[in-house]
């Protein structure tokens, strides 16, 4: 029988993606094993491997195809022995699992156009009854991307500020059809106080678009990893109770220190030296000894209880095309210098690919953002939930400083740390941050630990 190929759910949080490129082409011969497809997800290109063998007898979503529904069928395979051509013509909405949504068909909308225009059914002798009334209430959110609606229940909505996710539909599978959006902008539901408009300032994109002169402006749609930075973001700053705490560090012994472990550095065969330490590596190796220290504050907050960690699993902050990810440094308090940085290295590198696996990105247990590079002296880092804590790092630069009552030039440094106080109290955030400032400052305790004690 034909064998259905679906949308993975390649993260625990995945709800759509991406076809990126299909690597096997409809009639081609299929192995357990084989790459079929690239499915690009919000935050990295990952590759589907086919778990059946047959022929690919149909390809249901084309290359480029965005917002497909994690369990929605992609392609058919026919099996060995089945009419390729027949197993083509199926139509692949019924081989989709039980309660996964189908793959969204160009007759969808014109089917639910006409649900909208239909009028309900009269006898000969009884005048028209009106449409049904959609529930006043707004619905529960709907994940992003998981939104059906009509062209025309879209239209009025956009029209008239409205968020769809907000409002439950009443037409075929529960798809928003017009007199659902007639509803909401009678009773007001779905409007600024919705989580689209939240993330717009509380206006909606008709209010905002309205402030600015047509012509003035090109409006370009966002991909799906700056969709997911907006909600994330906007989540973090709505639930997480931030506060922030800030601490100048001296790094001129840093520098030494930097400079003499790189002239160390043995070379390679191919005459280049096996590392080359940057300071952001010995700012994730203090941030992550000063969580060991203080093991309080390296802890994730939950309704059923705090998890306090066992390890420093340290997620930096990496910038690449449209937008950011934090790949991960597992275990950072136990691994020396040359080791982080070797391992930053190759993360940042497959970052800006797009090429990490959602474990090399998800589940850190405190963040780093270092814009020093950028010439930033100081700012503060949003909380990137479910983690309680986030380093934001500045540049170093040559500033004045007291120093036994006389003024003298030393390259200063500025952390600032935001912290879930729901998670964190102040007095355990100080601490923590104290401690970092003292492995930077003395940054033979990267080496050798803290041996006075």
């Amino acid at each position: 029988m034909p064998i259905p190929i679906l949308m993975p759910a390649l993260s625990p949080t995945m709800t759509e993606g991406k076809i990126a490129r299909w690597l096997k082409k409809e009639g081609e011969e299929v192995h357990a094993g084989d790459v079929i497809a690239e499915i690009e997800t919000d935050k990295a290109v990952m590759e589907l491997e086919a778990t059946d063998e047959g022929t690919l007898a149909k390809i249901v979503v084309p290359e480029g195809a965005e917002g497909v529904p994690v369990n929605a069928v992609i392609a058919v395979l026919a099996e060995d022995g089945e009419d390729v051509a027949e197993v083509a013509n199926i139509d692949p909405a019924t081989l989709a699992p039980a309660g996964a949504q189908a793959t969204p068909k160009a007759e969808q909308p014109q089917e639910a156009e006409k649900a909208d225009a239909a009028p309900t059914q009269t006898s000969p002798t009884s005048p028209p009854k009106p449409a049904p009334a959609a529930p006043a209430t707004t619905a529960a959110p709907r994940p992003a991307g998981r939104v059906f609606a009509s062209p025309l229940a879209k239209r009025l909505a956009k029209e008239h500020g409205i968020n769809l996710s907000l409002i439950a539909g009443s037409g075929p599978r529960g798809r928003i059809v017009k007199r659902d959006v007639e509803a909401a902008i009678a009773s007001g539901a779905g409007r600024a106080a919705t989580a689209g408009a939240a993330m717009s300032g509380g206006m909606s994109d008709v209010e905002i678009l309205a402030l600015y002169p047509q012509g003035g402006y090109d409006l370009r749609p966002v991909d799906s990893m700056r969709k997911a930075i907006a909600s994330r973001l906007t989540l973090s700053k709505q639930t997480v109770p931030h506060f922030y705490l800030t601490v100048d560090c001296i790094i001129d012994r840093l520098l030494e220190a930097r400079k003499a472990i790189n002239a160390e550095a043995p070379v390679g065969e191919d005459g280049k030296p096996a590392w080359k330490l940057s300071v952001n590596d010995f700012v994730i190796k203090a941030w992550a000894l000063a969580l060991k220290k203080v093991p309080e504050a390296n802890v994730t907050w939950t309704q059923q209880g705090m998890l306090h960690h066992h390890q420093v699993d340290v997620a930096v902050a990496v910038a690449i095309e449209g937008g950011l990810i934090t790949p991960i440094i597992r275990a950072a308090d136990a691994l020396d210098l040359p080791t982080i940085s070797a391992t930053m290295k190759d993360l940042a590198a497959r970052a800006r690919a797009r090429r990490l696996k959602p474990e090399e990105y998800q589940g850190g247990t405190t963040s780093i953002s270092n814009l020093g590079m950028f010439g930033i002296d100081q700012f503060a880092a949003v909380i990137n939930p479910p983690q309680a804590t986030i380093l934001a790092v500045g540049q170093g630069a040559p500033r004045v400083v007291a120093e036994n009552g006389q003024p003298v030039v030393r390259t200063v440094m500025t952390a600032t740390l935001s912290a879930d106080h729901r998670a964190v109290d102040g007095a355990v955030a100080a601490q923590a941050l104290t401690a970092f400032r003292r492995h930077i400052e003395e940054p033979a305790l990267l080496l050798f630990g803290e041996r006075e004690a």
